[in-house]
């Protein structure tokens, strides 16, 4: 199996399966002499750790991060950075029903058809287990982007038809972890919470939308071409677990206006170029323009139901599945700081194409 590394210099690889003994990763390109915040990466790991609340999984991790090399005296070295993450509250046995029959919308059918054979244990190599290694790469990645005073905030914009309807602008991004749901505005983020409760109740599963601000990027990130700093941020994005679409800037919304109203018309503030608009959403051409980058990211209902479905088993025999196991009635509380994390690599990325070492 290819795919298991993302970006270019700063480059994360990850391994591992949901219910192995371990998985962790391999940082490559991260420059020597920063200093690591190693209760930072771990505070990252626990907005993401499954058990948080009764809208999430139960499956209880402490997702404690172990370093392996690369880091000598709290101090990057400039070599490998290797980690892992054990799995201490595997339940295999929950998975026994589905080792002939593939889940409906789940990566089984697709694995077994590619490879000829599949980890039926919580899904393997395909479960979001996995994204636990991708918040370590971008708890490292915040860490650099620190340096040039880049921040990143994601945060749930909407969940089924509930929609936060305030301009990121309007919002204190810095409450978003305050609550369950990880909505910062607080009154909506009580709605949704009870709304997703309902689901998980019905033994059903919602979908929604997470938001994405990027504060601080520099002129001049990214190419003109395959390169685009858009797309290299659509790739990280849309490698996530269960997302189904990628909104950039003013994003669809952009058909129904002309270039009249669309265009981000400049003008100079304090010798620098600004622009009066950010429909580009921080990117044109390619290329940063040292607005802020925002964009949206739709994630689907969770695949595994708590209730009977029609499949067909690995002998194409029609059959039907019942939903079993520890799952997430809603994905969009633990998403955010996997959106975050694949963001920042991305920018950290970008930066280092033509450095080697912190400035």
């Amino acid at each position: 199996m290819s795919g298991n590394s993302f970006g270019n210099i700063f480059r994360v690889t990850t391994f591992g399966e949901s219910h192995g003994i371990a998985i962790g990763g391999i940082i490559d390109g991260c420059p020597a002499g920063l200093k690591i915040d190693l209760e930072y990466i771990q505070n990252e790991l626990t907005k993401r750790k499954p058990g948080q609340s009764r809208i999430t999984t139960q499956r209880k991790e402490e997702d404690e991060v172990e370093f392996l090399s690369g880091i000598f005296e709290g101090v990057t070295t400039g070599t490998s950075i290797g980690f892992l993450i054990k799995n201490n509250n595997q339940k295999s046995q929950d998975y026994s029903h589905i080792k002939d029959k593939y889940r409906p919308s789940h990566a089984d059918f697709t694995y077994d058809a590619k490879y000829g054979t599949r980890d039926y244990r919580g899904g393997g190599r395909s479960s979001a287990r996995e994204t636990a290694c991708r918040v370590v790469g971008g708890a490292i990645a915040k860490q650099i982007l620190a340096h040039y005073n880049i921040t990143i905030n994601a945060y749930v914009s909407q969940v089924g038809d509930i929609k936060l309807l305030k301009h990121y602008n309007q919002l204190d991004l810095e409450t978003t972890y305050n609550n369950p749901v990880r909505c910062p505005d607080k009154n909506l983020a009580d709605v949704m919470f009870n709304f997703i409760d309902k689901t998980r109740k019905e033994g059903d599963t919602i979908g929604g939308i997470v938001s994405c601000v990027i504060k601080g990027t520099p002129l001049g990130l990214g190419d003109p071409v395959f390169d685009r700093l858009e797309a290299d941020l659509a790739k990280a994005i849309l490698s996530i677990n269960a997302t189904k679409g990628f909104e950039f800037g003013s994003g669809f919304d952009s058909v129904t206006k002309k270039g009249s109203e669309h265009n981000d018309e400049f003008f100079i503030e304090n010798d620098t170029v600004k622009t009066k608009t950010n429909n580009s959403g921080g990117i044109q051409g390619g290329i940063s323009n040292g607005e802020d980058i925002y964009f949206n990211v739709a994630f689907k209902p969770v695949a595994t139901i708590m209730q009977k479905q029609n499949t067909v088993n690995t002998n194409f025999e029609e059959v039907t599945i019942d939903g079993k196991g520890r799952h997430d009635p809603c994905v969009l509380p633990r998403a955010t700081i996997i959106v975050e994390s694949m963001a920042a690599i991305t920018l950290v990325d970008h930066l280092l194409r033509n450095r080697t070492s912190i400035l």
